[in-house]
């Protein structure tokens, strides 16, 4: 017997078959922002903190143990980086949670109350927490009549102490165990806003007398600060690692296969040493152009911030342009013969009065005029200030003219001309080849325009970095 479905009835069908689909088991994990969210997305969202060691910026260069692993991961997985930072654990988690960020690439102390929360992933590293005090021959030496009372020798001498600790961190839970075993209280002073090193820089400073932090941080900040004791461990040896949502599995064994992958190679084993263990850890820690402590860029800020004016920009993108140029270096030259901070062609320097014996600051303003030239040239059509900036930038690497070819090309194949990303930047890179060229419409000749392409989204992504982490 034939059995006839009426249009309805298939529809019918149709719709309970899309209604049990969308029903997920009960081991089925709910994926819409797991790793093919992400990869079509095209961006790995990365949160982690701000201080010496994690991510921060040294003579202009974003650096940091964090900062690296996240970058070698992100090639891995073909995505782009972008990196957040914060020090408030609390709107860390929250932030993950809600998915705000894919990732939380901070060294996390594995417990069981945060696993109900979050996945870990395998461990990064190993450490171990310890106490932060005075040694004793420095309180002596602060006080002839120091009489030893303050100095804590092991857990048991942490009864009655002030204690000052990271809010939400392992360290507060830590302590509040030893209270149960020691059979006494300490007043456990939770921060807010700060992350270890500046709890460390206290305790050094003699602001607070203790804190706890993970013993491979304290040791790098012994190292800025010789009078520092951290020989009383508080607990046994625990694992490090990363954390992602409780529903993202497919890039918690993505990043676990990434970890397998380059834990132990010389990869990893370097860059820990360049981070934990490299005496030059104590001359950048001492660098006023440590974003992290001394909140400049380079030597000549003063003077980026002054001819910045000149054009009405952030002093920070400008500082992002002369990194990008010179890396802050006066005396570059290029091999085309372009010279000094802002890498001027001679015959663009002559222009704004200026030649390779001229100042360091006298370089930088002639750039800065010669930018705000082009800008003007732009002003009317490109009526976008953020948008026009980028064009700006395009123009000061290659040309004006091969800026405004890529517009014309744009224009004639249906793009938008005024619009930079997924845009002119497009038809920049291609408009010497034969789908899009059009001599009435190139008239700057032949450009390889992936070197432009490059130079306006590194300084963009720098400028970001900057704005992040220099106030």
């Amino acid at each position: 017997m034939k059995v006839r479905l009426n249009i309805l009835t298939v529809a019918a069908l149709c719709l309970l078959a899309m209604s049990c689909n969308k029903q997920p088991s009960g081991d089925s994990a709910n994926t819409s922002h797991d790793l093919d969210a992400i990869e079509n997305r095209g961006t790995l969202l990365a949160l982690t903190d701000y201080n010496s060691i994690s991510y921060f910026t040294y003579r202009g260069t974003p650096m940091g143990y964090q900062y690296e692993l996240l970058q070698d991961l992100a090639k891995r997985l073909g995505l782009k980086l972008e990196l957040r930072v914060s020090n408030n654990l609390e709107n860390d988690f929250d932030d993950l949670v809600n998915h705000k960020v894919d990732l939380l690439a901070i060294n996390l102390t594995v417990t069981a109350e945060r696993q109900k929360m979050m996945n870990f992933t395998s461990p990064i590293m190993e450490t171990r927490q310890v106490l932060v005090q005075l040694s004793e021959r420095q309180r002596r030496r602060n006080n002839p009549d120091y009489d030893g009372s303050k100095q804590i020798k092991s857990p048991l001498d942490m009864a009655g102490k002030t204690i000052h600790v990271v809010k939400n961190s392992a360290f507060a839970e830590r302590l509040h165990n030893i209270e149960s075993e020691i059979g006494d209280s300490i007043d456990i002073i939770e921060v807010e806003n700060i992350d270890s090193e500046q709890l460390i820089e206290q305790v050094a400073h003699g602001e607070i007398d203790y804190c706890v932090t993970d013993e491979n941080v304290a040791m790098i900040n012994q190292t800025y600060y010789p009078a520092l004791d951290i020989s009383v461990a508080v607990s046994f040896p625990q694992n490090m690692a990363w954390a992602v949502s409780k529903d993202n599995p497919k890039l918690l064994d993505a990043i676990n296969n990434w970890i397998s992958e380059t834990k132990g190679s010389s990869f990893h084993m370097v860059l820990y040493k360049k981070y934990f263990k490299d005496p030059k850890t104590l001359t950048r820690a001492q660098s006023p152009y440590l974003s992290f402590k001394g909140g400049s860029i380079s030597i000549y800020d003063d003077a980026i911030k002054k001819c910045s004016k000149i054009i009405d920009w952030d002093w920070r993108l400008l500082a992002a342009v002369i990194y990008q140029e010179s890396r802050f270096k006066a005396d570059a030259r290029s091999w085309c013969g372009a010279y000094g901070l802002m890498q001027l062609m001679p015959e663009t320097a002559a222009k704004y009065g200026i030649d390779s014996t001229s100042s360091a600051e006298a370089n930088i303003k002639a750039g800065v005029k010669y930018l705000k030239w082009i800008d003007k040239q732009l002003t009317d059509s490109v009526t976008d200030k953020n948008e026009r900036t980028k064009f700006v930038l395009a123009a000061y690497n290659i040309g004006l003219g091969h800026i405004l070819d890529a517009r014309r090309v744009a224009k004639a194949n249906g793009g938008n001309p005024d619009v930079w990303d997924d845009g002119v930047d497009f038809y920049l890179l291609h408009k010497s080849e034969p789908t899009y060229y059009n001599p009435e419409l190139v008239k700057s000749g032949y450009c390889r325009g992936d070197e432009t392409y490059n130079f306006v989204r590194d300084i963009m992504e720098r400028y970001r970095i900057y704005t992040t982490l220099i106030k």
